[in-house]
């Protein structure tokens, strides 16, 4: 009976220990870095399908404010792409046969706020769900191939833009607002891996270049040689899938709903904790 007592209390003890020790470790925050995939979504691809992913980066700092609230400032990259050759089932926009890529670069302040109290090394609070929003920047800048040459589409005003009658030029930069999902697992006290979706809505229906309507006339049609201008050969490809269809005012684009992209990476972040005295 007195060994079973003694047991007992070594278990206590040793059980109380451990509690303590986690008590006494503080999560500050963490940085780290992620991989994975992006998709876009907008004029060319409206519906929305997920069949063009394509390169996604990004490192962290997160300020952890208790075991559920914190603070991120999160810098990513993103390579986006679609063309009007996925569009088969739509006879317009197949034979609109627009295209577009562009390298993104996005800094962002966000919040995330966990499911459950997360402590790194813990034994019982080591995963969480998490929730996470907040605003960014990103730059862009749209460009496609004509004869196998790498074009940029902005400094081209393919819809007129800053020609007389038509809008300005748009920017190169806009605001994004990301709002995802995420979970992570601490595999020690050192390190967690994780897993988030980020969905991004933007200020701009320009990411892909493809916004209002047709302006065959807004700028110089052809040559002296009559060769087609560059402008005048990009505002409207529809030439390559038969008879063009850009007459002016006829829509080329959604300008009443803005771009916006997606990304889903993986994480991989180092923990940084302090310690406190623990209380019992």
């Amino acid at each position: 009976m007195k060994k079973l007592l003694f047991g007992a209390l070594l278990v206590t003890l040793f059980g109380l220990r451990a509690s303590a020790q986690e008590q006494a470790i503080v999560h500050e925050g963490e940085f780290g870095f992620s991989a994975g995939g992006a998709q876009y979504f907008g004029d060319l691809n409206p519906n929305p399908r997920f069949n063009t992913p394509n390169m996604a980066l990004g490192a962290f700092f997160r300020k952890q404010f208790g075991n559920y609230v914190a603070l991120r400032i999160q810098a990513n990259y993103a390579f986006l792409a679609y063309s009007d050759k996925y569009n088969t089932s739509n006879e317009f926009m197949h034979r609109r046969n627009l295209s577009f890529n562009s390298n993104i670069w996005e800094l962002a302040l966000m919040g995330d706020f966990n499911f459950f109290k997360f402590v790194p090394g813990s034994e019982y609070d080591r995963f969480t769900p998490y929730l996470t929003l907040g605003v960014g920047a990103f730059n862009y800048n749209p460009y496609t191939y004509y004869q196998g040459q790498k074009v940029y589409l902005r400094s081209l005003g393919t819809e007129g833009q800053g020609t007389a009658g038509y809008p300005k030029p748009y920017g190169s930069m806009a605001i994004c607002f990301p709002v995802g999902v995420g979970v992570k697992y601490s595999l020690n006290r050192q390190m967690s891996l994780g897993f988030e979706v980020l969905y991004r809505f933007t200020t701009t229906d320009y990411i892909d270049d493809v916004s209002k309507t047709y302006a065959p006339d807004a700028q110089t049609q052809y040559l002296p040689n009559g060769q087609p201008t560059l402008w005048y050969a990009l505002q409207d490809r529809s030439y390559e899938t038969g008879e063009p269809i850009g007459i002016k005012g006829r829509q080329r684009g959604y300008s009443n709903q803005k771009d916006s992209y997606l990304t889903a990476q993986v994480t991989l972040s180092f923990n940084l904790t302090s310690y406190k005295c623990p209380s019992y």
